[in-house]
């Protein structure tokens, strides 16, 4: 049966591990495993690293891409997307979908006949929480135990981020402003799973409690694509959570700072911070070439 890519929470921190592994191998491989294989991209927002890292990714393994923008396919408006699925699948050996709704993606998965991976959707980013996770390994060379403070709003990336940390054993404390929580149903999923890991999971609304002692300090943009006309109330909201240099002082002092990008400086970050010493952003951007390779080797291989 093929498999898909379209949340975490349907992959086990076992085979998370084996993606690790495969990402660290085809790092260091000039081999082209998916040599004669092709890789559709329909995307409905746009993007810089993630049609990058996914075309280069897919060069790189001796395969081809073709993109489809929002101006190519239009989901749903001029054909369902059950009939897109079906019909894709009789062309390419894989899809990345990066949409709003993520019924959407959910929907080609079930239609399709080849893999599914999930570029981003308004609910989750799994390309994105795997690639974090795979950096934070790299520097502690290991995840159980080990702290990540989000602070933010409770978007895609912190689902995410909420189903990987509790898969792998990582700990993960999230302060978000009132009314801008992560899906409950994300927290109780993250929370079954970190009884099995035995990571602790803790999602509250004060920064300076989330950032304590972590060894990891994270945020996301304060709006996202398709929230522009909230960003002047989401500016007021999110007072009191910007991660700057007297915010990061409460973590530990080797911790890192994360960001998924692209960066809003003066507002969730400050400058000091997104371009100091202890940030790894760029290390996090690079990582998604390697975590998708992986990814595109595993499902499609």
């Amino acid at each position: 049966m093929k498999k898909d890519f379209v949340t975490l929470k349907k992959w086990s921190g076992a085979e998370i591990e084996a993606l690790f592994k495969q990402a660290e191998l085809l790092k260091h491989s000039k081999g082209k495993p998916l040599a004669g294989k092709s890789l559709a991209l329909i995307f409905q927002k746009p993007s810089m690293r993630t049609r990058v890292s996914f075309e280069v990714g897919m060069f790189q393994l001796g395969g081809t891409v073709i993109y489809l923008g929002p101006d190519d396919i239009q989901l749903g408006v001029r054909e369902p997307v059950e009939d897109i699925a079906l019909v894709l699948s009789r062309y390419v050996d894989g899809i990345v979908a990066r949409t709003f709704a993520h019924q959407d993606v959910e929907t080609l998965a079930r239609h399709a006949a080849v893999p599914v991976i999930n570029g981003l959707s308004d609910d989750e980013h799994p390309c994105q929480a795997l690639a974090d996770l795979y950096t934070i390994r790299q520097i502690y060379k290991k995840l159980k135990g080990i702290k990540i403070a989000y602070v933010g709003d409770g978007n895609n990336v912190l689902c995410s981020l909420l189903h990987g940390a509790s898969l792998v054993g990582a700990d993960l404390s999230a302060a978000t402003p009132k009314g801008y929580e992560p899906p409950s149903s994300a927290v109780r999923e993250a929370e079954t799973f970190a009884k099995k890991s035995g990571s602790c999971i803790c999602v509250g609304s004060d920064p300076r409690e989330a950032v304590h002692e972590a060894d990891i300090v994270y945020t996301d943009v304060w709006t996202s694509m398709g929230q522009e006309k909230e960003k002047e109330k989401r500016l007021g909201d999110f007072q009191g959570f910007q991660i700057n240099e007297t915010l990061m002082k409460l973590a530990k002092p080797s911790a890192r700072f994360m960001h998924c990008l692209p960066a809003h400086r003066g507002e969730e970050v400050s400058a000091q911070v997104l371009e100091g010493k202890q940030s790894v952003v760029l290390d996090q951007a690079e990582n998604r070439l390697h975590v998708q390779k992986a990814i595109l080797v595993t499902l499609l291989k």
